[in-house]
């Protein structure tokens, strides 16, 4: 019997990342081949042995394990990531970000190289926002898993709006430009730090303004054909595509039936997540979901990590958190924040779309199925009544749309 290999994955410890991240372990563990081991943060300690994995802890600088949604939903309500901003105003007001990040990677860089010592590899794959030197020195063989959207794969490309910009690909090009020197400007502190850092541990230095070295390696990406920016910029052959990175659910979780209080109700069923950062704006969610309870429609509601804050008109349901992946093959539209995973995911299950975008790469997505007319984008602070339930009645009813999906 051949011997199992150890594949190690480093991940960000953000939930979009993370579950990326499962699907791909999920697959080597089905081949039989390998064990899988997570470098995880402490405050995820538990979380990835529920599907099996192994994990080896990333010690964190807090005085007691905290609920992690909870602590990063806390940094970016700090950082204003979660009010009314346009795209370009966050990058003016979060320029601090990068700064602070080249700090957490340093840290993790020597953790890393204590992880790599101990488990002792034969493949690592990382999915983080800078590369890790300790990773890259290492002498084993490296994969990238790229769980946001591959626009920042090819971010210096001046055929493609800049990644986070939310700019159309048939918007102004006076326009991209401006963001991309903003951001520049943002990110050249943090950049110079990084690349110092990284070329005096014996790496080569970064290219332009890019934190990130995908691009030398094989890179993982999920994001379906469909809504890809291939039509515009081919991929370099290194990087492969899949349609998504779609973990399953663990066996701890039934399978998801349509609660009573809903099943006997009128209307098309929907789906309503602003996923687990998003939802920490209690005073929006509430706002959003007095507006969806003047729809016709019943909806299952992902509520998030401040569920008991607020109560759900009679036309909802919701938890803390639901399955999504189990939720979405019964549901006739999502009402969603526009994250990778849950655009990939409700792609994979042919479900039109009303996106409602907080930061980053989320303003990409909402924009890029607008363009496709495979979605509506909707403003998430300022979107009025008739604008949502005007856009739920378009998406339900358009035969032609739901015929593509």
């Amino acid at each position: 019997m051949t011997k199992q290999k150890t594949a190690l994955v480093s991940v960000n410890a953000g939930v979009g990342h993370v579950n990326a991240c499962v699907a791909v372990g999920q697959r080597l563990l089905d081949s039989g081949n390998y064990r899988v081991v997570f470098a995880i943060s402490e405050l995820l300690k538990g979380k990835l042995k529920a599907y099996s994995f192994e994990e080896a802890l990333i010690p964190e600088d807090i005085p007691e394990v905290v609920d992690p949604v909870k602590c990063f939903a806390k940094k970016l309500l700090e950082m204003g990531m979660l009010t009314d901003q346009t795209p370009i105003e966050m990058l003016k007001h979060s320029r601090k970000g990068p700064v602070d990040l080249v700090q957490l990677y340093k840290k993790l860089d020597k953790d890393m190289e204590q992880v790599i010592s101990d488990v002792k590899p034969d493949v690592i794959l990382i999915d983080h926002l800078f590369c890790v030197p300790s990773v890259e020195l290492s002498g084993i063989p490296l994969v990238w898993v790229w769980s946001s959207i591959p626009l920042f794969l090819n971010d210096d490309d001046e055929r493609l709006p800049p990644g986070a910009s939310g700019y159309s690909v048939n918007g102004n090009r006076d326009e991209w430009k401006v963001y991309r020197e903003l951001k520049y400007e943002a990110n050249i502190s943090a950049w110079n730090e990084w690349n110092d850092y990284i070329v005096l541990k014996g790496c080569p230095p970064l290219r332009d303004n890019s934190f990130i070295t995908a691009h030398k390696w094989l890179t993982v990406y999920g994001y379906p054909k469909e809504i890809d920016y291939t039509d515009i910029v081919p991929m370099a052959k290194n990087y492969i595509q899949f349609d998504n990175l779609m973990r399953r659910e663990n066996n701890n979780i039934e399978k998801f039936e349509i609660p009573e209080q809903l099943k006997d109700k009128p209307g098309k069923l929907i789906y309503f997540s602003m996923g687990s950062m998003g939802a920490v704006n209690v005073e929006n969610m509430k706002r959003l979901c007095t507006i969806l309870a003047k729809s016709k429609h019943r909806f299952i509601v992902s509520k998030g990590p401040k569920h008991d804050e607020y109560d759900l008109p009679d036309n909802m349901w919701g938890q803390s958190t639901v399955p999504q992946v189990s939720v979405l093959p019964l549901v006739d539209l999502v009402i969603t924040h526009g994250g990778n995973n849950t655009i990939t995911e409700t792609f994979n299950y042919g479900k039109p779309m009303i996106v409602l975008p907080l930061f980053y790469d989320q303003f990409d997505n909402a924009q890029r199925l607008q363009d496709l007319g495979l979605g509506i984008r909707l403003n998430t602070y300022k979107c009025t009544d008739e604008e949502m339930l005007t856009a739920i009645e378009k998406l339900l009813n358009d035969n032609e749309l739901n015929e593509k999906y």
